[in-house]
């Protein structure tokens, strides 16, 4: 039996990580699966203001190789042949989208095994402030989207209907401005940035309720450390455990010591 109405939009306002965890909950006993749609500006040596990286890494109108995507620990790669998710046939959406990516994988909740599916999108980096501005309006559940997966008889309610959000890419936000988007509605939602300094750049952005993984510095936003808080946050993981996992994962692959690691990562207010 689920909370009334009333008692849900207050553990919402008022316990956002278990708002989440509430509406997680509702969705999976009505047959819908947890869905997280990630935002990924492709690495772009001339229209970013980066330190420039190798030019097949940097080029930011071809996904296969880019280093948030095709490279080695981009999403499109590390997640299907490392993080043990299955890719899916998708409909590409174009324009500035390159390339569309659907994950699947059963993860444990308490003692299930519960259906996750991740929505990933390739942005063309050289339109990362449009890409930045979507993520915001998602996490404000807006532009939703509703995505139709045959071979696994799902319907998906992406978007801005997501369960989480998350950004992956340089943060565009040091070069540019972007207007703080109104929430739309008051469903719990997660939001994730895995960019340089992202709590001082989107913090103020995303509704303060939605927040689950920030950055306190400059960091390489690869997709184990996406992979590790996904993981967390499906298994029911308060915001602290959140924050471990995401430390662990990014110490495993940069060596760069579980202190720093920790102090990288930032939990909610």
């Amino acid at each position: 039996m689920f909370p009334a109405p009333s008692l849900l939009f207050a553990l919402i306002i008022n316990h956002p990580q278990d708002g989440l965890q509430l509406r997680m909950d509702q969705d999976l006993a009505d047959g819908k699966p947890i869905v997280i749609h990630v935002t990924v500006a492709l690495c772009d040596n001339v229209n970013q203001g980066i330190i420039p990286v190798p030019s097949h890494l940097g080029h930011g109108q071809d996904p296969k190789s880019n280093l948030y995507w095709g490279a080695l620990y981009g999403v499109r790669t590390h997640l299907s042949r490392t993080a043990g998710w299955q890719r899916l046939q998708v409909a590409q959406p174009g324009g500035p989208i390159l390339e569309r990516c659907l994950f699947f994988q059963t993860l444990a909740r308490g003692d299930k095994a519960v259906p996750v599916t991740i929505v990933a999108d390739a942005w063309d980096g050289a339109h990362i402030k449009d890409a930045i501005t979507r993520y915001l309006e998602h996490c404000a559940g807006a532009v939703p989207e509703s995505i139709e997966v045959a071979s696994k008889h799902l319907s998906l309610e992406a978007g801005g209907a997501s369960h989480v959000l998350a950004y992956i890419g340089h943060n565009g936000l040091m070069e540019f401005d972007v207007s703080s988007q109104p929430s739309k509605d008051n469903l719990a939602r997660g939001a994730i940035a895995l960019a340089c300094m992202s709590r001082l750049y989107f913090e103020e952005l995303i509704p303060a309720s939605h927040t689950l993984l920030l950055t306190n510095g400059l960091m390489a936003p690869e997709a184990y450390t996406l992979d590790a808080a996904i993981r967390a946050c499906v298994q029911g993981a308060e915001s602290e455990q959140i924050v471990l996992a995401a430390a662990t994962a990014y110490h495993k692959y940069q060596k760069c010591g579980m202190t720093a690691a920790k102090n990288l990562f930032v939990k909610p207010k």
